[in-house]
């Protein structure tokens, strides 16, 4: 997991952990900023139990033991640790701009073959600019393709739009090394870590969020909201 070893050495872990929410679907952390990353429920669920080892005691640990939890096997603690390396990026936003990831797919994938990892709302309006396109999924719906096609798929794409989980997970590094070396890679996803070291792995673009407002952000990851339902954030692009 270089990509996390490499995240790690830019972070400076002098702040305090001051709150932690895990909702359906997002986890939130604030140490310095406040950070988001997916919860992915269904993939937590085939995890045995205990999924969080130790609840109620979280907000005792350091940020630096926070974000360690990135490495966890268990998803949900891996969620938690990426939401604490995203709270304490330091974000340059004079290299990002205002752009939605699916505007930057469908611009550099026009009649090309795009493959995107992760099935996201927008996948219909992208197969309509596409000459191909394959969703890969650990958990397919009709038409998605498997995580066992991603080695036969992924190479053939022009196009790479991979979903910031797959750090949570531990598979981005074998995923980007799939990529064809003439492929336009994008991350994307509020996991995503708005940091230019990724580019040293072959990225081109990466499409992040940035919590402008922490409490109506905080709230929404507790009540249960989607990534479109999240308030509070602006969705920014850094390119390489």
């Amino acid at each position: 997991m270089k990509i996390l070893d490499d995240l790690f050495l830019t972070l400076n872990f002098d702040a305090a952990v001051k709150d932690i929410r895990q909702g359906m679907f997002h986890t939130g952390v604030l140490t310095r900023y406040c950070g988001l990353a997916a919860t992915l429920p269904k993939d937590a669920l085939r995890q045995e139990p205990p999924m969080v080892k130790e609840p109620g005691f979280l907000l005792d640990k350091s940020s630096l033991e926070l974000a360690k939890l990135a490495y966890s096997e268990s998803i949900l603690e891996a969620a938690i640790g990426m939401a604490t390396i995203n709270s304490l990026l330091e974000v340059d936003e004079a290299c990002c701009i205002e752009l939605n990831a699916v505007e930057l797919i469908i611009e550099k994938g026009e009649d090309k073959k795009i493959a995107i990892v992760g099935h996201f709302p927008f996948i219909p309006r992208v197969r309509k600019h596409s000459k191909e396109l394959w969703i890969i999924e650990k958990n397919p719906k009709e038409g998605d393709f498997t995580e066992a096609d991603a080695d036969n798929l992924i190479p053939q794409a022009d196009v790479v739009a991979i979903t910031g989980t797959a750090i949570t997970n531990h598979t981005m590094e074998h995923l980007l090394e799939l990529c064809n070396p003439r492929a336009y890679i994008i991350v994307l996803g509020d996991t995503a870590p708005l940091s230019p070291i990724l580019f040293d792995y072959g990225l081109n673009a990466i499409s992040g969020t940035r919590v402008m407002d922490t409490e109506i952000a905080l709230r929404c990851v507790s009540e249960g909201a989607n990534f479109r339902q999240i308030k509070g954030v602006r969705r920014l692009t850094m390119m390489r």
